[in-house]
């Protein structure tokens, strides 16, 4: 360790054999990274529950309990060890780390103000300005081309170049905090990000930023160990809070740019994307989304990918499985086509393909939910909870009534699904039925509450409709097989002649799904507005 020591704060005068990390040191950093961000997180929670420095549930917020919002004292924590080994490692560079230090730290404190005080976003914007300003002028790294992306050679930006990376490092900054929705979900998707940096750095042997990687990897990993859902911590016990999500995004995007340029890059312009894939697509699909809308792309709302997967009935778990997964997936791509040689504006094409898509998911988000929930089965994937009510058979005109009545009722409530299902009859004599279901959706994980609350609300609305329709709600009941006759008899068909199951493959159909998001409308008044909640034909 003390070999370690002197050569961390030694200046090497040997231009031609500079000194550099060997294995042993890389997992010491490794390891002191992860362990300091994981005691200095636990220290944080202790105090931000002292000083009320909590994240309070309301709004557009998933969460149902005071939560510290000091993740991000982990990561800066992790952040300053790399920077000491940086300057002892590499004093040659001393100015570009010192501009990580301070662009870092500015994000950091401005970040930790907007959890405290809610900064105006023009606020912010000008900030996270000053900050990429130091990271270009003082530190050097500024996207200065946009590779071969065109035939003819390298595309260079010349005087758009600081312009570009402002817009680019903003960005970055942005889209990893507007995916930090639900928890473990920025941190996973950042720690997948690391492990693809750090590969690319890896090959190419770009030691200072595999450094870097190391590092924040380590401060990622002591996080999530507060953050992440598992056995025994039901919730998270900290969130990353924009101190946290904002330092880590400019910190990626400083490293994606940092490794894409120069004569020895690491990598392409065009692989960056790729290896970012999911923060970008889903930020700018949904700040499109809402500039189509003609709403503030700031403005926020339940239309994000794990919005859409948790809508479907997905788990918190299976919901940053199946986002990793994706992100991974093109991460991968993006790193095959670099060293498979493929040409850049192919690798482009098909980023701008997969974003086109992932777009109009974003645009028609609904749509796509009952497709989505089928990957229950296909994957052997264990949904949440069922919680709601269903109402017999009616002709179409009852159930459209009985859709429109079911809408008052539940826009003000909570967020559910309503879905009408048509029943196709035995023969053509016989007039079509239809089923009304609705789902309520559950997101926390105590939902005693939440029952609690859902009896209450199910009571009252089945008191008002009988009264206006004289039906009769029928809340969902937990399916036994063990208390089935049907499965009981089938050994024995001669003593009860009840198959297990009567209902014939393929005779359902839903016609019609509406999901009443609570947050999204409470906004709008509805008693002024007709019912028109999207269509979507499928098997069920």
């Amino acid at each position: 360790m003390n070999e370690l020591t002197s050569t961390f704060f030694s200046i090497s005068t040997d231009i031609s054999k500079p000194v550099r990390p060997d294995l042993s040191e890389q997992i010491t950093l490794f390891t002191i990274s992860t362990i300091l961000a994981g005691l200095i997180i636990r220290l944080a929670i202790s105090l931000a529950h002292t000083y009320g420095i909590l994240d309070r549930p309301g709004q557009h917020k998933q969460h149902k309990h005071l939560t510290p919002f000091v993740g991000g004292t982990g990561i800066f924590a992790a952040l300053l060890i790399a920077l000491c080994f940086l300057i002892g490692y590499y004093p040659e560079q001393s100015v570009k780390w010192l501009g990580l230090g301070i662009s870092s730290a500015i994000i950091f404190i401005m970040g930790f103000a907007d959890d405290i005080l809610q900064l105006h976003y023009k606020t912010r914007l000008i900030v996270q300005t000053v900050a990429v300003l130091i990271m270009t002028l003082v530190s050097g790294v500024v996207l200065t081309d946009l590779g071969g992306i065109f035939p003819g050679g390298i595309l260079a930006l010349g005087i758009f170049a600081i312009p570009f990376t402002l817009f680019a490092t903003i960005g970055g900054i942005n889209a990893l905090n507007m995916i930090d929705g639900i928890d473990g979900l920025s941190g996973s998707v950042t720690l997948m990000s690391l492990i693809l940096l750090g590969s690319a750095a890896l090959i190419a042997d770009n030691q200072p930023n595999l450094i870097i990687i190391i590092a924040l990897t380590g401060g990622t990993m002591g996080f999530l160990f507060f953050n992440l859902r598992y056995r025994l911590q039901p919730r998270a016990r900290v969130f990353l809070g924009d101190n946290g999500s904002m330092l880590l995004g400019f910190v990626i995007t400083w490293l994606l740019i940092d490794l894409s340029q120069g004569s020895n890059r690491a990598m392409t312009p065009v692989t960056a994307l790729w290896l970012f894939s999911v923060p970008l697509m889903d930020t700018i699909s949904i700040m499109l989304r809402r500039i189509w809308q003609h709403k503030s792309p700031f403005e926020p709302d339940h239309n994000h990918l794990h919005h859409i997967l948790l809508n479907a009935g997905y788990r918190v778990s299976d919901v940053i499985f199946a986002i990793v997964s994706i992100h991974l997936l093109f991460g991968l791509i993006g790193l095959t086509g670099l060293y498979l040689g493929v040409n850049e504006l192919t690798m482009l094409t098909g980023f701008l393909l997969f974003f086109s898509g992932y777009f109009y998911l974003s645009l028609h988000p609904w749509y796509f939910i009952t497709a989505l929930r089928q990957f229950h089965t296909l994957w052997g994937l264990t949904p949440t909870q069922s919680h709601g009510f269903f109402l017999g058979s009616y002709t179409p005109k009852e159930a459209e009534n009985l859709v429109r009545m079911l809408s008052q009722e539940l826009r003000p409530s909570m967020d559910s699904l309503v879905h009408v299902i048509k029943n196709k009859a035995p023969s053509s004599s016989d007039e079509d039925q239809y089923a009304v279901v609705v789902n309520i959706r559950l997101l926390d994980a105590d939902v005693r509450t939440i029952k609690d609350k859902i009896e209450n609300f199910v009571t009252s609305a089945q008191k008002r409709i009988n009264e206006r329709c004289g039906i009769q709600l029928r809340p969902f009941v937990e399916h036994n097989p063990r208390n089935d006759r049907r499965i009981q008899n089938q050994s024995n068909p001669s003593g009860n002649k009840r198959v297990a199951d009567r209902r014939k493959p393929n005779q359902k159909l839903l016609v019609f799904e509406a999901m009443f998001d609570q947050t999204s409308i409470s906004k709008r008044n509805y008693h002024q507005e007709s019912v028109e909640p999207p269509i979507n034909h499928s098997n069920s």
